[in-house]
């Protein structure tokens, strides 16, 4: 089947293009809206699958600075956790039924927007039990619906390091774990080929709506980008939610 065959195309090249715009500006959000959509489109596998392969090709490029301000210790501990609960996560993805993963995206992204919006932040630094449950959660559901982001980014928020810190640890944590999920996901017997063809194609719009999102950020209106970002994240879970359909 030819890549432009794939169901809902046009719907993925949208979402995904609002995504890098949101991911431009904000920082955030990619999985947060391309998920909820793309799973209205494709097997749940297919989307987690998708959704590492993105994440992987569009953050490798910021990897070499990210890895020489980053704190990787920390960072360590977090990848360690994740790396055995992703294929805890992968396996329940191969067993459960797809309208359930569907809900769980749904709440897991109304959950973590809830969070953002309300501006709740853990007090204190976590110990290290607290670091392996933070990785492993984040783990288990990028295995399981290839939500990468919102609990790094909730955990990150209640951090005492600096925001290029804070950014660089972000980014070397996400790129181990969608590289843990790919390689989990292979492991199932996944034929790769037409993913890596759709990733591929999607990324020439993502990566040119990124640039665009970036190009429009304007530090003094850092709140009106995150109410855009929160508002479209929003709109993406609520217009996906299986009751819909």
């Amino acid at each position: 089947m030819s890549v432009f065959e794939t169901p809902g195309f046009w719907w993925l090249v949208l979402t995904i293009s609002v995504s890098g715009i949101v991911r431009g500006f904000s920082g955030f959000g990619t999985g947060m809206i391309f998920i909820p959509v793309a799973g209205q489109f494709l097997k749940p596998s297919d989307v987690v699958l998708l959704s590492a392969l993105l994440g992987v090709a569009s953050t490798l490029p910021l990897l070499p600075n990210a890895w020489r301000i980053g704190e990787r210790k920390d960072v360590g501990v977090l990848v360690l956790a994740a790396c055995v609960t992703v294929p805890i996560g992968v396996w329940v993805l191969t067993q459960a039924d797809t309208l359930v993963l569907r809900w769980v995206v749904s709440i897991v992204i109304f959950v973590a927007l809830v969070t953002l919006v309300s501006g709740w932040r853990h007090s204190g630094a976590l110990g290290i039990t607290g670091r392996l449950s933070v990785g492993g959660t984040a783990g288990f559901l990028g295995g399981l619906v290839g939500l990468t982001g919102p609990v790094i980014v909730v955990f990150n928020l209640s951090s005492p390091s600096g925001i290029a810190t804070v950014r660089a640890n972000t980014i070397l944590f996400l790129v181990a774990l969608d590289l843990a999920v790919t390689v989990n996901i292979f492991r199932t017997g996944a034929d790769m080929g037409q993913m890596l063809w759709l990733g591929g194609v999607l990324l020439i719009p993502y990566t040119v709506t990124i640039l665009l999102g970036q190009s429009l950020f304007n530090p003094a209106r850092e709140r009106l980008y995150r109410v855009a970002a929160y508002s479209v994240i929003g709109v993406a879970v609520l217009t996906s939610l299986p009751i819909f359909d």
